[in-house]
């Protein structure tokens, strides 16, 4: 199955039986860690300190929908080492990621549960979302885990949808919609913190610097971001205090990028962080991303950008901590 399980501050694989003292388990695509992933999570932990056993997060890498949709992927708000971070940080004592396979998809649910759940996790009680679906055709719901619960001996709950006092569900779906939208104050009362993208910087083309404008570099490994454009930003982890920037997320199309890339021009900024794990918090989208016939443009454009960035975040605080 291809079970990648990592203990809070350890990244060893293991295999066989990982708690045979038994275990909690919450199973999720935990994509943003919002509101309602958070529910989640609190549950099972807190049953889990009750009954003096572990508590595991259950996800998956890719994630389902991701790996269905092939060629054209949908966007991800948080990035494997990111999800791995904030679930050690809600209070899990283990976070397990399953490779999404060929293998995987096709596995009846009743395997899903007896092989993982029972087998190797030895869960006492498994809770999951109220959508929650798994096995073979998306088959398994929380019936079948109730059903084989009282036959294998372990229970199993659906937390019910968690909203917003205004009434609106929480979703990783919206909180996508509101970031297309440039809506982060829609974002963050979804998520319950502002929309923020973290990594180590890594080098670029050194092309920003050349024109003036050098920036500290993120990439995202791979996945679809669910944002594109130019945008204000804070920035985590170069200094005591956040620190004023501006953003563009995207394929640089003036000078022919390929590979989705976070580059972050921190306002009046000197030294070296390279290598450094910072975290941008995105506060207000400024425009598109866009095409420039030459560079002197593109350096006029950037200019303006940057002006407009620290108009808005004079008047706006810096609301998130670095992960």
């Amino acid at each position: 199955m291809n079970l990648l399980f990592r203990d809070a501050g350890s990244s060893s694989e293991r295999s066989g039986v990982l708690y045979p003292e038994g275990s909690v388990v919450c199973i999720g695509a935990f994509d943003g860690l919002h509101l309602g992933h958070r529910a989640l999570v609190g549950r099972a932990v807190a049953r889990a300190r009750e009954l003096g056993v572990p508590a595991v997060a259950l996800s998956f890498e890719p994630l389902p929908r991701e790996f269905f949709a092939k060629d054209a992927k949908p966007p991800r708000l948080m990035l494997p080492r990111g999800k791995l971070e904030g679930l050690r940080g809600l209070g899990v004592d283990g976070v397990g990621l399953l490779r999404f396979d060929a293998k995987l998809a096709a596995m009846p649910a009743e395997d899903f549960i007896r092989k993982l759940l029972v087998q190797r996790l030895h869960a006492r009680e498994v809770w999951v979302g109220p959508d929650f679906r798994y096995g073979k055709g998306r088959t398994g719901d929380i019936a079948l885990l109730q059903a084989m619960g009282e036959t294998l001996g372990f229970a199993a709950h659906a937390i019910d949808p968690v909203h917003c006092p205004d009434g609106e569900r929480v979703s990783s779906t919206r909180i996508r919609a509101a970031l297309v939208e440039g809506d982060f104050a829609h974002a963050a009362r979804l998520l319950g913190r502002p929309y923020a993208i973290a990594g180590h910087v890594v080098h670029g083309k050194q092309l920003g610097r050349t024109l003036g404008f050098p920036t500290a570099n993120l990439r995202f490994g791979g996945k679809t971001p669910a944002l594109r454009g130019i945008y204000a930003t804070w920035v985590h982890g170069v200094a005591d205090a956040p620190w004023p920037s501006v953003s563009s997320f995207g394929t640089r199309p003036t000078v022919a990028g390929v590979e989705p890339l976070l580059e972050a021009h921190l306002f009046d900024f000197e030294g070296d962080l390279y290598g450094r794990r910072i975290e941008v918090e995105f506060v207000a989208r400024l425009r598109d991303e866009e095409k420039f016939p030459d560079l002197p443009s593109l350096v006029a454009q950037m200019q303006r950008d940057d002006a407009q960035a620290r108009a808005i975040l004079h008047q706006h605080e810096p609301q998130r901590a670095i992960a």
